[in-house]
């Protein structure tokens, strides 16, 4: 390829002289007519950082400066006033100012995005002259344009009125005047009033979006005469989609971005996994054939499949990952971010300049998900942001069979919701493709330079209803007579190529045999994809793979290592003023440290962490009250009584530790949790803990617990350590703070697919915590954390404990019993051992013995039958437990049980001690739980 002159003078020493004037003179030109310069110049100038001055002149030193230097530009001069003008002028000026920005605010609702024609809109009367006292006597009337940028400090109204309709009322309905930032309105205004909203492109870039397009309609018509009637969720009528995200992905790479990661639902997923990340369609037609394709698990549809690959861009090599999806539509959205943000921690990109997500969206689903308002919620927080995501709406305008709008929605647009967090809205017509393309490079810029959220809604249509089965016409019948009679995109745009002389007929439609006959071959078809990728853009599973599942795990740590990081845990710089009970918090846990008291929960777990960070690996944690903890117990995180401040113990154990991350979260748990198992996903070697303000609140994130955690190393190969702290204890709190659902995460458990622990003691908490991260294996811990037992006298360990001990799966009785004497046993997990403990203690009783099973699944028999082993002469074993029989671990476990009981001795049943079935989790009445839980404990005894 020939050098450009754009890259000859970058690549001189120096610019002087003429070429210093050169770029000043195509600079000068370019701020008064963007379309009178090349296209790879108007590209380089548009990425310029912005300086937020409104004036639409720049001094030339400013171009001069940031070109040679790299420095910013400086602040741009404000236009000279005009001179005196009459009173009643003076008053039809003001009109005519706010006449445009009546343009900026509302041009959207007169623009013609709707590619079938059928959108009703009676344009807004305050974009009508006579709304402001102007009349068509005035058009050739001299105004100034105040900060109109189309080049020229005054111009008719006729010019003002032309330029802010082709700008605001074509094919691209643009939404920004909602932000509150001037800068950000401003850089918005002066990009697409200074083009008119239509930048002049090079015929080599029209030839190649025309040959995307090709592509997107190619590979649909393929497939539905080599599969008729197979669902696959097309693109057909959204075939813009593929330029777009293909000129995302191109100009990111010229930013140096080098790692794309893309979410999205099925409607057109299977045209970008071809035509954008280069997914081979002879593997696309297998699936459609019903081949068998991975060994091991479920598998899942071939529109729910993941892929990455790397493709090549004028700034270098990119990494794009497409995320796997379940059918639950926007749920992917918040998983995306969170594989960004652990991608963006990797390579410690903290302003998100190396890794852009990208979400793409349905419009009923963008409207009506919940999940997208929660998502939205977090890109600004510390804890969840990424740098901005570009969101694209594929806007089919039915979701499913519901097209009115009155019932899909309250709002004017689908993309309304995005107005919560300012972010700019961009609605663009599907069927004019190089509007399509200048919003993206708008958007793709303003991410890149404000580093906030944007939304592209692409207004198209869907040509074969919701999926290739059914018949849309029943329930939409005007729309799909419109859509019957209607040119594709590409057909539209090959058109108006040849009449502008720009291509051929026959060099259309030689692409168009080019790429049918590589679908014919089996041929990759992304001519940009990169065929021997860069394994550093690559996350390294390799050492998680292929470790059989093992309940014990060495965790041990070194006795006076573990002291001296409790020390370090114990500082506090000068002059930190803790509150008053922390400060006795404290006080004890440097009497822990030294051996005079025993270690309570809270230590154990902040020790676990030290550990850990001492070991090399990270530590993520988040929830709504994470720093303390929800009941107190946690403090890692510490509150400046002077000035607010907080400092972290964890972050300054030693120079140079990972990353510690420990963020109190908003208010959410399915998008939260997504984001944690989207971060765990992509972060093996780190722990990265959810925890829930109660364990009944994961309610709200239970498509996240079924879709993801649960079962995505089935369906999808994926690997994923996460873990869950969920409190769960009876206190007599009532129903909605009792109970974290333990019978819902063993009802989904098989295969060894999740982990599901009810620890009792510190050690117990430290060595899962250890265990989690420090064995290989990778699978989802979900942990049933007590409440009362954070500060309870018995729920106590020594620091000899931890440095020398391991998780136990089965803990059996603790007292000197003996076991000739031990008729009966009680099986329990969790805090209710303790309650009986005590009883049996009170009561004197040496017949009984009690035992923990502090693992519930996978269900440790082996463990259990030798604890039980020692015991000759039971003739009674319970297992006892506070939540209702139809909850908690009775009927999922109870199984397990029964086959370790009936080896160690025939006609031994197992009977049980707890609550009568109830539709609540708990009571809501102290005096009624109490007589439960003494009736319980009793029945543990006597049953």
């Amino acid at each position: 390829m020939h050098e450009s002159v754009m890259q000859r003078m970058w690549n001189s020493a120096h610019l002087s002289g003429g070429n210093a004037a050169y770029v000043e003179e195509l600079y000068e030109l370019y701020l008064h007519d963007p379309n009178a310069v090349p296209e790879e110049w108007r590209t380089y100038f548009q990425k310029l950082p912005a300086d937020g001055n409104p004036a639409p002149d720049v001094s030339h030193s400013a171009i001069r400066d940031h070109f040679v230097l790299l420095a910013n530009n400086q602040r741009r001069a404000q236009p000279v006033s005009a001179g005196s003008v009459s009173s009643e002028h003076e008053k039809k000026q003001v009109e005519v100012l706010r006449l445009i920005l009546a343009y900026r605010l509302r041009g959207h609702q007169a623009a013609k995005l709707d590619p079938l024609g059928l959108w009703v809109r009676t344009a807004p009367a305050d974009l009508s002259l006579d709304h402001y006292g102007l009349t068509a006597a005035d058009l050739d009337t001299t105004f100034r344009t105040g900060e109109l940028y189309i080049g020229k400090e005054e111009a008719t109204l006729r010019e003002i009125l032309d330029a802010l309709k082709q700008t605001y009322c074509s094919t691209i309905g643009a939404e920004f005047m909602h932000i509150v930032d001037s800068e950000q309105r401003h850089w918005f205004a002066q990009r697409l009033e200074s083009v008119r909203g239509r930048p002049a492109y090079s015929a080599e870039a029209r030839s190649h979006l025309l040959e995307r397009l090709t592509a997107a309609e190619g590979l649909e018509k393929y497939l539905g005469t080599k599969y008729p009637g197979t669902k696959r969720f097309g693109l057909e009528g959204g075939e813009s989609l593929i330029p777009m995200v293909d000129e995302i992905i191109q100009r990111s790479g010229s930013y140096g971005v080098k790692e794309i990661v893309i979410g999205m639902a099925h409607r057109g997923r299977l045209n970008v996994l071809v035509n954008t990340l280069g997914k081979n369609p002879r593997d696309l037609f297998d699936e459609f054939e019903g081949k068998k394709l991975v060994e091991l698990g479920s598998g899942d549809v071939k529109y729910h499949q993941g892929f990455s690959s790397n493709v090549m861009t004028s700034g270098g090599e990119v990494h794009l990952a497409l995320a796997f999806n379940p059918s639950h539509l926007e749920i992917v959205s918040p998983v995306v971010e969170g594989s960004v943000r652990a991608r963006q921690d990797r390579r410690k990109d903290g302003n998100g300049d190396k890794v852009v997500p990208i979400s793409i969206h349905g419009d009923a689903a963008f409207a009506g998900q919940g999940v997208v308002m929660e998502t939205f919620q977090m890109s600004q927080t510390r804890a969840y942001k990424t740098g901005g995501t570009i969101h694209i709406v594929i806007n089919n305008q039915v979701g499913f069979t519901t097209s009115r709008q009155d019932d899909a929605r309250s709002t004017e647009y689908a993309t309304d919701v995005a107005k919560m967090i300012q972010a700019p809205i961009f609605h663009v017509n599907g069927d004019d493709p190089e509007a399509v393309l200048f919003v993206t490079q708008l958007a793709i810029d303003y991410r890149m330079q404000f580093k906030r959220d944007v939304v592209i809604d692409l207004v198209c249509y869907r040509r074969r209803g919701h999926n290739e089965a059914d018949e849309p016409s029943g329930t939409q019948p005007l729309m799909y007579q419109q859509i019957a009679k209607q040119r594709t995109t590409r057909d539209l745009y090959a058109d108006a190529l040849i009449a502008a002389g720009v291509q051929t007929a026959e060099q259309a439609q030689e692409k168009v045999d080019e790429y049918r006959d590589a679908l014919d071959n089996g041929l990759h078809v992304v001519k940009s994809l990169v065929k021997e990728p860069n394994k550093e853009l690559f996350v390294d599973w390799r050492p998680y793979v292929g470790h059989a599942w093992t309940a014990r795990h060495d965790t041990r740590f070194d006795l006076k290592t573990l002291q001296e990081l409790s020390n370090k845990l114990l500082e506090t710089p000068d002059g930190f003023v803790m509150q008053r009970q922390v400060q006795k918090i404290y006080e004890d846990r440097a009497k822990m440290s030294a051996g005079g008291m025993p270690i309570n929960w809270g230590f154990a777990e902040n020790l676990a962490y030290a550990t850990l960070l001492f070991e090399g690996h990270p530590v993520r944690m988040t929830g709504q009250d994470v720093g303390r903890g929800t009941f107190s117990h946690r403090h890692a995180a510490l509150h400046n009584q002077k000035d607010d401040s907080v400092y972290i113990p964890l972050a300054h154990l030693f120079d140079n530790q990972p990353r510690v991350s420990l963020y109190d979260s908003y208010l959410s748990e399915e998008a939260v949790l997504a984001f944690e198992y989207g971060y765990a996903t992509t972060m093996p070697n780190a722990l990265v803990i959810w925890e829930a303000q109660f364990g009944d609140f994961a309610n709200g994130a239970q498509v996240v617990i079924d879709q993801f955690i649960t079962s995505g190393e089935t369906k999808w190969q994926r690997l994923c350590g996460l873990t869950m702290l969920l409190p769960h204890g009876y206190e007599g709190q009532g129903p909605e703070h009792s109970s974290a659902r333990l019978e819902r995460y063993l009802q989904l458990c098989a295969e060894q697919n999740i982990q599901v622990c009810v620890p009792t003691t510190p050690a117990q908490v430290y060595h899962m915590l250890r265990r989690q991260v420090i064995r290989p294996l990778r699978k989802p811990l979900i942990v049933m954390t007590p409440k009362s037992l954070l500060r309870h006298k018995l729920a106590i360990s020594t620091l000899e404990e931890l440095a020398n001990g391991s998780f136990q799966t089965v803990i059996g009785e603790i007292d000197n019993l003996d076991p000739k004497k031990v008729e009966r046993i009680v099986l329990c997990s969790g805090k209710v051992y303790y309650d009986l403990l005590e009883k049996r203690r009170a009561e004197g009783r040496e017949d009984i013995a009690i035992v923990r099973i502090e693992q519930l699944y996978p269900f440790p028999e082996d463990d259990l039958a030798e604890v039980l082993s020692q015991y000759k002469n039971l003739k009674h074993i319970v297992w006892c437990q506070e939540e209702p029989m139809n909850q908690g671990a009775w009927y999922c476990s109870q199984h397990h049980m029964r086959r370790v009981i009936a080896a160690h001795k025939k006609g031994l049943n197992l009977e049980y001690a707890g609550r009568e079935g109830s539709a609540a989790p708990a009571c809501g009445y102290a005096s009624m739980h109490a007589e439960q839980q003494e009736k319980l404990l009793q029945d543990a005894f006597t049953v």
